[in-house]
């Protein structure tokens, strides 16, 4: 009888141990996400660094649209609009009790000061032309009124942007070290060199997060990042910086590997006002010199999609353009030679920190080399490389992934880092943003892609994969990127 009393005793001690440790794992809700490059700042309306909408991007800041995982635009602090007959006023209802982080209240005042302050002549907004037709923003009885001047199917998806998130006047002075948003996580706190921790807002406005704190750690170093994955220091890398590392994981039953798209279009960019890339000849000997696939292959281990001009292949408007530049290094040295330079030229190529940029810098070097263009390479940290290349335009070459979607009005803007100016692209994207018809658009964003490639603007490579790895039982990441952000809203532990 003692022994049965034991027993069950026992059988009840172990049933609450049990329910304890399934309480324990089901309750996880902190999670720690790798990342390669640590931000500049926090301030995305002031930086151009992809990192930094990696981490606050629908985390801590809000636009008025956002995007989703599939790319869709989709309502934020605007739960609806209304679009005037001609175009050109778009009147967005505002969501209700929304506050800042700080807990000042949101309304459409907040909208007319960031969008005000992003057109500002002194703005230091990377997307500046995102809102160059916009002629005023207004309160109108609490709903924000943005007034156009041409109509322009673009303008919820340029709003949606990390460039057009809303931000409070009375924090714009430290955005950059202490963000203040409206988002369902607030900023913690940063480590310089090490972390950034964000932690669940309780006071957000819409449906509240399932993680109680998320941890951004910045691990450079490939190899360092394999092993802080095999140890668990890490719980997810999204943009996991090694893919020879990859078939690893895969057979890893701890681990789920995510392949997916991204919008970052890899180039080979040029500055357009350093002579001799300034001659279309000397440019098409470059895109001619390079070997897609061998920089695929070496770089990035088979993992991309080679591109011909600057538009991402899964976008229904896409045009296979590569075979404008195929390689072939004697077509290269010929037109070299037609360009007054048989005995070659020397120029610099800056490259940024990640991997396919220091790994396909050294291919295209020695392919370059190959065919005369010698090529002295520097390597750059971020901050070095926005200051020389994008910022003071002091470079011949450079490798780098523009990861923000659909930005081929980038080639509109001739004060744009590498420069180009061409009016009749100018005048077809100007007109694509008035045109509302999708057959016509479709036309002209082709048009644009093929005058991009006739003139061979930079050096196309490949669209950059999304090659993600995490915890098994981490649930809700992206798997593509369709625009530059580690979404943790939707983020969850399993049981």
């Amino acid at each position: 009888m003692k022994t049965i009393k034991l027993s069950r005793a026992l059988f009840r001690a172990g049933m609450l141990t049990m329910l304890v440790i399934g309480s324990a794992q089901a309750a996880k809700t902190d999670v720690t996400i790798g990342m390669q490059l640590e931000p500049p700042n926090l301030d995305p309306t002031g930086g151009a660094a992809a990192a930094i909408d990696e981490v606050v991007y629908a985390n801590i800041f809000e636009g008025l649209t956002r995007f989703g995982s599939d790319g869709a635009v989709l309502p934020a602090l605007a739960k609806s609009w209304e679009i005037s007959d001609d175009g050109l006023t778009y009147t967005f209802a505002l969501q209700e009790g929304v506050k800042f982080h700080d807990g000042s209240e949101f309304n459409a005042d907040d909208v007319k000061f960031s969008i005000d302050r992003a057109m500002a002549e002194d703005s230091t907004n990377a997307q500046k032309q995102l809102f160059a037709n916009i002629d005023s923003v207004e309160n109108v009885n609490g709903a924000a009124v943005i007034t156009l001047k041409a109509s322009d199917g673009n303008l919820l998806f340029n709003l949606a942007w990390g460039d057009a998130v809303i931000v409070p006047a009375e924090a714009i002075e430290t955005l950059a070290t202490s963000p203040v948003g409206t988002g369902p996580f607030k900023f913690k706190n940063w480590v310089q060199g090490d972390q950034i921790v964000i932690e669940k807002n309780p006071d957000y406005w819409g449906e509240a997060v399932k993680l109680d704190t998320a941890t951004f750690k910045f691990i450079s170093e490939p190899t360092a990042a394999f092993a802080a994955m095999m140890a668990g220091d890490v719980d997810a890398f999204p943009v996991f910086p090694a893919p020879e590392n990859l078939a690893q994981f895969e057979a890893d039953p701890r681990f789920t590997v995510v392949l997916g798209s991204t919008e970052g279009e890899t180039i080979l960019s040029t500055n357009h006002k350093q002579p001799p890339l300034d001659n279309i000849k000397v440019r098409q000997a470059i895109a001619h010199a390079i070997d897609r696939t061998a920089i695929i292959d070496g770089a990035m281990y088979g993992y991309g999609t080679p591109i011909g001009t600057h538009f991402a292949p899964h976008n229904p408007a896409y045009v296979d353009l590569t075979a404008k530049s195929e390689y072939d290094p004697e077509k290269s040295k010929a037109l070299l030679k037609e360009a007054g330079l048989e005995d070659g030229f020397s120029t610099t190529l800056k490259l940024p920190p990640p991997a396919y940029a220091r790994r396909g810098g050294e291919i295209i070097a020695a392919q370059l080399r190959a065919v005369g263009i010698d090529v002295e390479i520097s390597n750059l940290e971020w901050a070095q490389w926005l200051e020389q290349v994008f910022k003071g335009k002091d470079f011949g070459l450079t490798i780098v992934s523009h990861t923000e979607p659909m930005d081929i009005g980038i080639y509109a803007n001739p004060e744009y880092y590498f420069q180009y100016d061409n009016a009749d692209l100018q005048a077809l994207l100007a007109s694509f943003a008035e045109e509302t018809d999708s057959e016509q658009r479709t036309s002209m964003l082709q048009q644009a892609q093929n005058i991009i490639s006739d003139d061979y603007v930079n050096g196309y490579l490949f669209q950059l994969a999304k090659t993600g790895v995490a915890s098994a039982k981490l649930k809700g990441l992206w798997e593509n990127s369709p625009t530059q952000a580690n979404d943790l809203t939707g983020v969850y532990w399993e049981d």
